[in-house]
């Protein structure tokens, strides 16, 4: 019991902190609501599942032990960033902060926060790290990796619950600048920016 309290508590340290999933969710929230802030928590939360099977499997280990792997998967990472950079800029018709725009399919959105979060190699190292400094068995053993499936539900769990507060900040936001005069493009080129940001912090980090 004591493991696992520990755990959450690590787990909701590092959560909190501000990286391109929470980013992804509020952004996509204050541009088309709540809803869609919380499929796109939804979604990233999805790709959470896939890092965990991963760390379980023993990929997250072949990508940490290949350069090659890696720099793909950060490349692949940041492009998808830069293509929601240009998209927004592009197709500022995706928001809808007035209630008048055609919004994105909530499909969209669920696909764009499994993507963001699948794509990024810090979290497939981040769990190939994190995870086994929890686990009581042997490496590589059928406890071991019952424990992973354990301790990995539980991060989900909390990630989830703490992606909807991301989305009610992003939907608070959404409500603030539904107030404001200025255009929908010109939002677009605030949240194209964002994610632009964050796909040149993807490739130098």
């Amino acid at each position: 019991m004591n493991t696992l309290l520990a755990f959450a508590a690590a787990s909701i340290a590092l959560i909190v902190i501000p990286g391109p999933n929470g980013i992804y969710i509020v952004t996509r929230s204050a541009a088309q609501g709540y809803r869609a802030g919380l499929v796109s928590a939804l979604g990233v939360e999805t790709g959470t599942l896939v890092h965990i099977a991963f760390a379980v499997l023993g990929v997250s280990a072949i990508i940490a032990a290949s350069p090659v792997a890696f720099t793909v998967l950060k490349i692949a990472g940041a492009g998808y960033l830069l293509y929601l950079a240009v998209r927004s800029v592009l197709r500022p018709s995706d928001l809808d902060l007035g209630g008048e725009a055609s919004p994105m399919p909530l499909s969209r959105v669920f696909r764009d926060g499994v993507v963001v979060n699948v794509l990024n190699p810090k979290v497939a190292l981040f769990f190939l790290a994190f995870l086994p400094q929890f686990v009581t068995s042997g490496a590589g053993t059928p406890g071991a990796r019952a424990q992973m499936m354990l301790l990995g539900a539980v991060f989900f769990v909390l990630a989830l619950a703490l992606d909807a507060g991301y989305a009610l900040a992003g939907g608070a936001a959404r409500r603030w600048l539904g107030r404001r005069s200025s255009s929908t493009r010109r939002y677009g080129y605030v949240i194209g920016g964002i994610y632009f940001a964050l796909a040149a912090y993807a490739v130098v980090a």
